[in-house]
Protein backbone atom coordinates (compact mmCIF):
# COMPACT_ATOMS: atom_id res chain seq x y z
CA UNK A 1 0.00 0.00 0.00
CA UNK A 2 1.35 3.40 -1.00
CA UNK A 3 1.98 6.04 1.67
CA UNK A 4 2.04 9.72 0.65
CA UNK A 5 2.58 12.85 2.67
CA UNK A 6 -0.15 15.49 2.93
CA UNK A 7 1.47 17.86 0.44
CA UNK A 8 1.84 15.13 -2.17
CA UNK A 9 -1.76 13.99 -1.55
CA UNK A 10 -2.99 17.54 -2.18
CA UNK A 11 -1.08 17.91 -5.42
CA UNK A 12 -1.93 14.43 -6.75
CA UNK A 13 -5.39 13.92 -5.22
CA UNK A 14 -7.16 13.21 -8.49
CA UNK A 15 -4.62 10.55 -9.51
CA UNK A 16 -4.66 8.97 -6.04
CA UNK A 17 -8.46 8.85 -5.95
CA UNK A 18 -8.53 7.19 -9.39
CA UNK A 19 -6.14 4.53 -8.09
CA UNK A 20 -8.23 4.03 -4.94
CA UNK A 21 -11.35 3.52 -7.06
CA UNK A 22 -9.48 0.74 -8.89
CA UNK A 23 -8.82 -0.98 -5.54
CA UNK A 24 -5.38 0.48 -4.75
CA UNK A 25 -5.92 2.09 -1.34
CA UNK A 26 -3.34 4.54 0.01
CA UNK A 27 -2.28 6.10 3.31
CA UNK A 28 -1.84 9.81 3.97
CA UNK A 29 0.91 10.61 6.46
CA UNK A 30 2.11 13.75 8.23
CA UNK A 31 5.79 13.95 9.14
CA UNK A 32 6.11 10.26 8.34
CA UNK A 33 3.29 9.24 10.73
CA UNK A 34 0.33 7.53 9.02
CA UNK A 35 -2.90 9.40 9.65
CA UNK A 36 -5.64 8.03 7.39
CA UNK A 37 -6.25 5.24 4.92
CA UNK A 38 -8.15 6.11 1.73
CA UNK A 39 -10.02 3.34 -0.09
CA UNK A 40 -12.96 3.11 -2.46
CA UNK A 41 -16.31 2.69 -0.73
CA UNK A 42 -17.15 -0.50 -2.57
CA UNK A 43 -13.65 -1.98 -2.37
CA UNK A 44 -13.35 -5.28 -0.49
CA UNK A 45 -11.61 -5.05 2.87
CA UNK A 46 -8.92 -7.46 1.72
CA UNK A 47 -8.30 -9.08 -1.64
CA UNK A 48 -9.19 -12.74 -1.93
CA UNK A 49 -6.21 -14.99 -2.09
CA UNK A 50 -5.53 -18.59 -2.93
CA UNK A 51 -4.75 -20.87 -0.05
CA UNK A 52 -6.84 -19.01 2.53
CA UNK A 53 -7.97 -22.35 3.99
CA UNK A 54 -4.47 -23.81 4.22
CA UNK A 55 -4.27 -25.96 7.32
CA UNK A 56 -8.03 -25.78 7.90
CA UNK A 57 -9.11 -28.72 5.75
CA UNK A 58 -7.55 -32.01 4.76
CA UNK A 59 -8.00 -33.82 1.44
CA UNK A 60 -7.81 -37.61 1.77
CA UNK A 61 -4.97 -39.32 -0.09
CA UNK A 62 -7.49 -41.50 -1.98
CA UNK A 63 -9.62 -38.51 -3.02
CA UNK A 64 -9.39 -39.33 -6.75
CA UNK A 65 -10.57 -42.90 -6.14
CA UNK A 66 -13.35 -42.17 -3.62
CA UNK A 67 -16.65 -43.70 -4.73
CA UNK A 68 -15.20 -45.29 -7.86
CA UNK A 69 -17.02 -48.60 -7.23
CA UNK A 70 -20.37 -46.81 -6.88
CA UNK A 71 -19.72 -44.75 -10.00
CA UNK A 72 -18.72 -47.86 -11.97
CA UNK A 73 -21.90 -49.60 -10.81
CA UNK A 74 -24.02 -46.64 -11.92
CA UNK A 75 -22.49 -46.73 -15.39
CA UNK A 76 -22.59 -50.52 -15.66
CA UNK A 77 -18.88 -51.18 -16.00
CA UNK A 78 -19.05 -53.62 -13.06
CA UNK A 79 -15.73 -52.68 -11.46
Amino acid sequence: MVTVNIHEAKTQLSKLVDQAVKGEAFVIAKAGKPLVKVAALDAPAAPRRLGFLAGEIAVPKDFNRMGEAEIAALFGSGA
